[in-house]
């Protein structure tokens, strides 16, 4: 027997195991890589994210962007536990856990939530440090408020109504209401004429006189020169109805 025999399926297998171990540790020290897509809620892709790939047993991390397509790449990654955390301007993070093994390359795709908004409430007058008295109005006060601005809106109506009675009037008194040409149906217009001008016109100071007051309120501009005048017409428009009476009973 050829001692030399026995000792050759051992040779054979230390140049097979000097051949295999370089090529294991050419694998490790090129390490492995991680990739894949980082998306929206829509689906779409999210460009220049930022991909942390933290090591869960040595604590270090790589950090890489996405592309325009949002993908992105770690290489040379040790085997073992990974822990991948994703953010991007205008949405919300997310992270995950991945293991990598012997294979050469892994993908992992995440899709990132929308954004969680927190607007803040404005302050209210109470967080500004005013009492809830001071800043409630008073009821009764808004009524009476709303109740003057509508009698004086209505007392503006009534007031532009009355122009047209009393145009007509005017314009009857010197047709056929009097002078050589008057007849008794030209008075008898201008009577009726002169009748509803004058109850428009304590129509229209009804509302004026029963408007509520604001205390505190001044008059000023216009307002004030309209009440000094109705000291002024309204005599007038009183004074005129009777006279009136008085000329058609004639």
């Amino acid at each position: 027997m050829d001692p030399n025999a026995s000792q050759r399926p051992f040779a054979v297998g230390i140049l097979v195991i000097s051949w295999l171990a370089p090529c294991t540790l050419r694998a490790q020290a090129s390490g492995v890589a991680l990739s894949g897509t980082i998306t929206e809620p829509p689906g779409a892709a999210v460009a220049n994210a930022r991909v942390s790939v933290k090591n869960a047993g040595t604590g270090q991390a790589a950090e890489v962007r996405t592309n325009a397509a949002g993908n992105y790449t770690a290489p040379n990654l040790a085997l073992g536990d990974y822990e991948v955390s994703v953010t991007a301007e205008s949405f919300g993070g997310k992270a995950a856990k991945v293991t990598l093994t012997v294979a050469n390359k892994h993908t992992m795709d995440i899709a990132l939530p929308a954004a969680q908004t927190n607007v803040a409430p404005p302050p209210t007058l109470g967080d500004l440090g005013f009492p809830t008295d001071e800043t409630q109005g008073n009821a009764q006060d808004q009524a009476r408020l709303d109740r003057r601005a509508h009698m004086l809106k209505m007392h503006q109506r009534f007031g532009l109504i009355t122009l047209a009675p009393m145009i007509a009037t005017i314009f009857t008194s010197y047709g056929g209401a009097g002078g050589r040409h008057g007849t008794a149906l030209g008075r008898d217009l201008h009577g009726a004429l002169g009748a509803v001008t004058g109850d428009m016109y304590f129509m229209t100071a009804y509302y004026a006189i029963r408007a509520p007051r604001i205390p505190g309120t001044t008059t000023r501009g216009p307002i004030r020169l309209h009440k000094l005048l109705a000291w002024i017409h309204g005599p007038g428009m009183i004074l005129t109805p009777i006279l009136g009476a008085m000329a058609f009973s004639q």
